[in-house]
């Protein structure tokens, strides 16, 4: 239930919007395609770690990095709806109560991350296989912030909080269309391992 729920959150079926295509999907089922990617711990060396460092823009250096609170998730909500706007996947808007689920689940983190005393960016972590994985669930950055490296300082804050939780590898996963999200997880060190193929199913909660 917990992973359907963070699932639906970053990934989502477009609703079809004309009979034709309804008929469509009757005939064939829809899937989403996502490129599973890993990054065991040890990869993430001090002199690796400072090479990721030394790509970011000064200014995001000293984004201040905190673990999202309740107050927050009205937040992270805004952040999420408006960076998937500009994002190559699918989508659609999200309810608050959908996100205070997931925050209730002891095994999730967020982090949010604050530039110049306003709200850029969050990063969602979760634990499997008890806890010896750490799973980036889903990465949001306000449109003004994205491509100028707020998603790297937090990638690297992901890094720090699993490598003290003492997990022994990271993992997540990016939809095979999104060139721009690919480049950036496999910039932090990620390599491809497997595809996973999601239908709706995978997607229903009760």
């Amino acid at each position: 239930m917990k992973q359907t729920r963070i699932r639906n959150f970053f990934l989502r079926f477009e609703a079809k919007s004309t009979e034709v295509e309804a008929e469509e999907k009757e005939e064939e089922e829809i899937c989403l395609e996502y490129t599973q990617m890993r990054l065991p711990v040890e990869w993430i060396t001090d002199e690796f770690e400072q090479e990721v460092k030394d790509k970011v823009k000064k200014k995001f250096l000293n984004a201040k990095i905190s673990e999202a609170t309740k107050d927050d998730l009205p937040s992270v909500l805004t952040i999420h709806n408006r960076a998937w706007l500009t994002a190559n996947e699918p989508f659609r808007p999200i309810q608050i109560e959908a996100l205070e689920k997931i925050y209730e689940y002891p095994e999730t983190e967020i982090l949010i991350a604050k530039v110049y005393g306003t709200d850029g960016g969050f990063i969602m972590l979760d634990f499997e296989n008890d806890g010896k994985i750490g799973v980036i669930a889903g990465l949001g950055v306000l449109p003004r912030f994205q491509r100028k490296g707020l998603g790297t300082v937090l990638g690297v804050a992901a890094w720090n909080y699993f490598k003290k939780k003492a997990v022994e590898e990271l993992r997540c996963e990016v939809y095979k269309d999104n060139k721009a999200s690919y480049s950036f997880i496999k910039s932090l060190g990620f390599k491809e391992y497997d595809t996973k193929k999601y239908t709706e199913d995978d997607f229903r909660t009760e």
